[in-house]
């Protein structure tokens, strides 16, 4: 049996903090399923050309990892969960809407080493202005272009901490408490969460195939009064549906007629292919749409970084003023690591990486789930919709959790529960493919079970 040699990465980290990674890509990519024996010392070493304390070394760093366990007498083996799907450290996490990988220690490592040579380091210890440092707004709006397609001039970006702080400031800006917001039947539950606290009323509007349907955003405009519209257009959350070019430009034609204002959560973009990806409001109705964006999504989460761009001054300066009450400016370490990323090359390589297990989780899903769930706006997505009724919805998610995999609470995202109702799948949580196809095996079996009592069976 050939002994399994890994592709060890350039750079400029030592050689076996190089081969930990190697080791974590391949248990990322399915390569090493949880569970696999990986090969002696002596054999890797002989097989990379390097020494035995080299892969020793190796294997320790992957072992303080958490991606390997060592069993004396009987070698390294991949962690994680076992084929089953729970494993005893509690369920797999199909609730949380993540992308799977994103940067890891050799990438901060090499960032921080090449940080510390940038001229604009110390302004990571001063106060930034409020919109953020002009470094990162234009590295900002080099990513908007190369990842979501969208020209934003970086003088007009403010720099956010997150897509949830972004809309907290554009919530705050244009909407007063007590007022309505309206947004699709179903949305991110952070927006509910900022709707309870604020307070805001949410006001669901009927959603189609095609993205919110027009008549239903005249009706609710007309019942409610209401002047902002919050939607995500592009692989919504948590439907998976993209909004069609046609259904932007009528909803832009109604908020020009109603004078209504879009805030709109591109949230998911940079995961879509670009030819899943119609022209944003922002291009179609500039005077009246602030454009949201982070990249949680298809980068990563903890560096909370989000890009917001306001309609006209006045809407910028409001923000302004919120992001000076509420944290004066925006942190600047975490963003300059991001810019040295997207300076060398290193931010492609990983988006590149979590948009292909993307597309590769979304394959697995759509082999095993079938026509049960939604067929997403785009090839890739990091979560899944499953259309039932909220009783089902209820009984599928506990089926589930009590055979080792958590899913989304179906009452998390709902604003409209006579509209719509479902599960939410999230494909990022289960640490690799195999992990993945058998927590989805498992919720297909939850689907499945008491046929009697569904409304929509599993096909």
């Amino acid at each position: 049996m050939p002994v399994w040699k890994p592709i060890v990465p350039s750079g400029e980290a030592p050689l076996y903090e190089r081969i930990a990674d190697a080791i974590e890509q391949d248990i990322r990519d399915g390569a090493l399923p949880s569970g696999t024996r990986l090969p002696p010392h002596r054999d890797l070493a002989h097989a990379l050309s390097v020494s035995i304390g080299t892969v020793t070394k190796a294997y320790g760093e992957a072992e303080r990892r958490g991606l390997l366990v060592g069993h004396v007498g009987r070698g390294s083996f991949v962690a994680g969960r076992s084929h089953g799907a729970a494993a005893s450290n509690g369920p797999v996490d199909l609730a949380l809407n993540l992308p799977a990988g994103g940067p890891g220690p050799r990438h901060f490592a090499e960032a921080l080493a090449r940080l510390r040579r940038r001229s604009d380091l110390a302004l990571a210890a001063e106060y930034a202005p409020p919109e953020g440092l002009e470094s990162v707004r234009r590295i900002g709006g080099q990513w908007l272009q190369s990842r979501h397609g969208v020209a934003i001039d970086p003088a007009e970006i403010i720099q956010t901490n997150g897509g949830q702080h972004a809309l907290a400031l554009a919530f705050g800006a244009i909407a007063r408490p007590g007022e309505t917001i309206l947004c699709e039947a179903a949305t991110f539950y952070g927006v509910k969460t900022l709707a309870e606290v604020v307070p805001y009323r949410l006001h669901g509007v009927d959603l189609d195939a095609g993205g919110l349907k027009p008549a239903a955003l005249e009706k609710a405009i007309a019942e409610t009064g209401a002047r902002v519209v919050y939607t995500i257009p592009t692989l919504q959350n948590p439907t998976t549906i993209t909004m069609t070019a046609a259904r932007r430009k009528q909803i832009a034609a109604i908020a020009r007629k109603r004078d209504l204002l879009i805030v709109e959560d591109e949230a998911y973009r940079a995961i879509a292919a670009p030819e899943d990806r119609p022209p944003t409001f922002t291009e179609l109705a500039p005077d009246r749409t602030i454009h949201v964006a982070t990249i949680s999504k298809a980068f990563s989460p903890g560096l909370r970084l989000g890009f917001l761009r306001a309609p006209t001054s006045a809407i910028r300066e409001q923000i302004l003023h919120h992001v000076r009450a509420i944290g004066y400016a925006p942190p600047a370490l975490g963003a300059l690591v991001f810019s040295q990323w997207i300076e060398d090359g290193t931010a492609d390589l990983i988006a590149d990486q979590i948009v292909q297990d993307a597309l590769a989780r979304s394959d697995v899903a759509r082999r095993i789930l079938g026509s049960a769930m939604t067929p997403p706006g785009s090839q890739q997505s990091i979560h899944v919709w499953i259309p039932m009724s909220a009783l089902d919805a209820e009984r599928a998610a506990g089926r589930a959790l009590r055979a080792g995999v958590e899913l989304t609470p179906p009452d998390a995202p709902i604003v409209a529960p006579d509209k719509i109702s479902g599960l939410r799948v999230c494909l990022g949580g289960a640490p690799d493919l195999v992990a993945l196809e058998a927590a989805l095996t498992v919720v297909a079996q939850a689907l499945q079970s008491d046929v009697g009592h569904q409304t929509r069976a599993l096909v």
